[in-house]
């Protein structure tokens, strides 16, 4: 038969046993933190490789945009009048400006481009001019129309072509003759900027073997 003692030891150990659900949460709070910290390594390996592959496209010089010299207009032998020549030539600075393509924007001799290690060089060529009649497009719309066709080159400094297209520019109706070269002009920059240029470090293999050939 049990005494009040034995009574009163039993009731005391049953009062300061651990609860059924400490050993469940206190594994699960482990197994929590080991995940955090999974996470967290992993979010490490991650930002590390991202800014590794970042590092080399940049050396590569992938990552940076092109620059942009652009030449006098070649006339060719269609008899253009010199101030279309010139007026192909500014409207051209402006209208590639405008497009914000390119990072920097150089004239025909500027030196400052011998230092831009990512330069294209724009070549343009007059393949074909009509000079037109302000006042035979006042009265008809048939005749008198002003007529520009040029071949646009893009090329290294060593001559490899990245881009070439015939662009046309012309006044039909109303306008004078040298609106024409600014309707050029924003056909041949709005060809450009709809065109998809090679990354630098894709040309980098072609000049070394043509520097190697020299």
């Amino acid at each position: 038969m049990k005494t009040n003692r034995d009574s009163s030891l039993v009731a005391t150990k049953t009062t300061f046993r651990p609860p059924a659900f400490y050993r469940p949460n206190k594994q699960r709070g482990v197994l929590a933190a080991l995940l955090l910290l999974l996470g967290a390594l992993q979010l490490q390996l991650f930002v590390s490789t991202a800014l590794a592959k970042s590092s080399t496209v940049e050396k590569a010089g992938g990552a940076q945009p092109w620059s942009v010299q652009v030449d006098r207009v070649d006339p060719g032998d269609v008899g253009l009048d010199p101030s279309f020549g010139a007026a192909i030539y500014e409207n051209l600075l402006e209208e590639l400006a405008k497009t914000k393509q390119f990072k920097q924007l150089f004239r025909s001799g500027d030196r400052n481009a011998n230092d831009v290690p990512s330069l294209l060089i724009l070549k343009t060529t007059v393949q074909k001019y009509t000079p037109g009649s302000e006042t035979r497009r006042a009265v008809t719309t048939v005749n008198g129309a002003t007529k520009l066709n040029v071949r646009i080159q893009l090329a290294t400094r060593e001559g490899h072509v990245v881009l070439e297209n015939v662009v046309d520019g012309n006044v039909r109706f109303i306008g004078g003759n040298l609106r024409a070269t600014h309707n050029l002009a924003h056909n041949v920059a709005l060809t450009l900027k709809r065109s998809t240029l090679p990354e630098q470090a894709e040309l980098i293999p072609e000049q070394e073997t043509g520097k190697m050939s020299k």
